[in-house]
């Protein structure tokens, strides 16, 4: 049934001024369902969300209200913990309101792009046996071949500190047991699917122990405190977007500005940037890119805004770009590396004051223990490149519906990641490829990765991608399509004489195309799948 209510807290919601605030040291987090608790008691009127184009304060107070109703609807439609739900939602407050409310409740939260097409929305609720899917506004509902409920779950906030939130569960649960659902238990929090950018995409189930250790990394690496705050530019879904910028900030007691319609604009970021009195961003470098393009008319500047730093995931960052944002915001630019089965971080620069800044590292690990592991199975020395490893508190188990791969990729509690990589003697980590886009040019290993990197410092070049072409020579040479800066005017030749003084001759560009814009997953990575469809013949 439909079910509406308001609720209500205190009226105020005030925000933490930056640098003004102790530290919030999220060590009582033990999940999910107790992510706000402390900061909901301790400081209930702080700002934890803003939201609505009116940008319009939520406290924590008032977000654990809403968390609690949303929880008490979804146990009163007899789910029991364990039960996995999926949610697909753009970056709202329904989204937050379901995630905490389902985590609350004992469920099991599948997260999935509300922009799947139709096929995929219904294989995804299938494998995982999803009991029902939530949405949020403007989300579709489940596919009629997934044969589950779709619950949609509404928060309008109104003024003096209530929300009215309504959760309609009037068709019933479908039933358990389907798909993975079996492999779940109480103690899971997620189950998040990989990017699928280069292989179908798996399952990924995460506890709530999983949860509490990655936010508490991503915490301690940026001292996140209360005086903190930040703007969701990665989607929630993912785990870039969730873990960094929404969780680990609800667990240091700061606040997060979610976007208008949900998703990421460069046109309002720099306003919602000095609405949540902003100190940090993480973002891809697809939207890194974006934001040094528009700078020069957009940035407020640090009279208007003061940046403590800025962090860039999920995809190699070109040195050229972290080195332009650097001067254009005065503020550090920190790499970070991660994947879904480490629960988003495993290593991250350090801000100045706590580590050594090292060009092309991603730092040293957080919370985790890295290796690097050679063809023959064994450790690699400091210095040396193999496959990089990666285990602890923040790994999954492994894959559900899929022995196969988690035998693979998870061994004696370490996850193979597929990157290649090398550590330096001070344990920083320098990433060098990933296995399955290597290209093999008649016995030469080239990685597509670092001729992105030269190309995208050539001048003009604002983004490129590398892939293999076929050849009857060498088996595969190496192809790129290349997208200039607005209003360059260049071409393929100055581009590759660029390259032939910074690369061997195997690894420049055989074939170089001028493109108008290139593909990218819903999350900003390059989309190496799309790229090799349309450019790779």
């Amino acid at each position: 049934m439909t079910s509406s209510k308001e609720v209500m807290t205190m009226a105020s919601s005030t925000m933490a001024s930056a640098g003004t605030a102790t530290p919030y040291r999220p060590l009582a987090v033990t999940g999910l369902s107790d992510l706000i608790d402390r900061p909901a008691k301790d400081r209930p009127a702080m700002t934890a969300l803003i939201v609505t184009e009116d940008r319009v304060p939520v406290s924590y107070a008032l977000l654990d209200a809403v968390a609690d109703e949303v929880a008490a609807r979804l146990a009163g439609a007899g789910l029991r913990p364990g039960d996995p739900v999926a949610l697909a939602c753009a970056s709202t407050i329904e989204f937050v309101a379901a995630l905490l409310g389902a985590a609350r409740t004992g469920l099991v939260t599948s997260p999935l792009d509300p922009a799947l097409p139709g096929s995929e929305l219904a294989a995804r609720l299938t494998a995982l046996g999803a009991r029902a899917l939530l949405t949020g506004p403007s989300a579709p509902a489940a596919p009629p071949e997934a044969r589950i409920p779709t619950w949609p779950v509404r928060v309008q906030v109104l003024p003096a500190g209530t929300a009215t939130v309504t959760v309609d569960t009037g068709e019933p649960a479908a039933p358990r047991g389907r798909g993975a659902a079996g492999e779940l238990t109480a103690h899971d929090a997620l189950v998040l699917f990989t990017a699928g950018t280069t292989d179908r995409a798996k399952m990924v189930p995460l506890t709530h122990a999983n949860v509490a250790a990655a936010v508490t990394d991503v915490c301690a690496t940026y001292k996140l405190g209360t005086a903190d705050g930040t703007v969701a530019a990665m989607p929630l879904f993912h785990g870039h977007g969730l873990f960094a910028a929404l969780l680990a900030t609800f667990a240091s007691g700061g606040r997060v500005v979610l976007p208008a319609r949900g998703r990421f604009s460069a046109h309002t970021f720099w306003d919602d940037m000095r609405a949540a009195d902003a100190t940090w961003f993480t973002a891809v470098p697809t939207i890194h890119q974006i934001l040094l393009t528009r700078s020069a008319r957009e940035y407020p500047g640090r009279q208007a805004l003061s940046l403590r730093f800025v962090r860039s995931c999920s995809a190699p960052l070109a040195t050229a770009t972290g080195l332009a944002l650097e001067r254009t915001l005065d503020a550090p630019m920190l790499c970070a590396y991660g994947m879904t089965e480490s629960s988003h971080q495993a290593a991250g620069e350090l801000l100045p004051p706590y580590g050594a800044q090292k060009p092309g590292s991603v730092g040293p690990a957080t919370g985790v223990d890295l290796r690097i592991v050679g063809v023959d199975g064994r450790p690699c020395p400091p210095g040396d490149e193999g496959e990089v490893w990666v285990s602890g508190p923040t790994v999954a188990r492994g894959y559900l519906a899929d022995p196969a791969g988690t035998a693979h990729s998870f061994v004696n509690g370490w996850f193979r990641t597929g990157d290649l990589g090398r550590l330096d003697t001070d344990g920083y980590l320098f990433l060098t490829g990933r296995i399955k886009n290597l290209i093999n040019r008649g016995g030469e290993k080239i990685s597509p990765e670092h001729v992105e990197d030269i190309l995208t410092g050539c001048p003009g070049v604002a983004e490129a991608a590398v892939f293999a072409v076929p050849d009857a020579t060498y088996g595969t040479q190496v192809g790129a399509a290349v997208v200039v800066h607005e209003g360059e005017v260049t071409g393929p030749e100055p581009i590759l004489r660029h390259c032939r003084t910074r690369l061997a001759p195997f690894e420049v560009p055989e074939r170089l195309e001028i493109v108008a814009a290139l593909p990218h997953t819903p999350k900003g990575a390059l989309d190496r799948r799309a790229v090799d469809a349309q450019y790779a013949h």
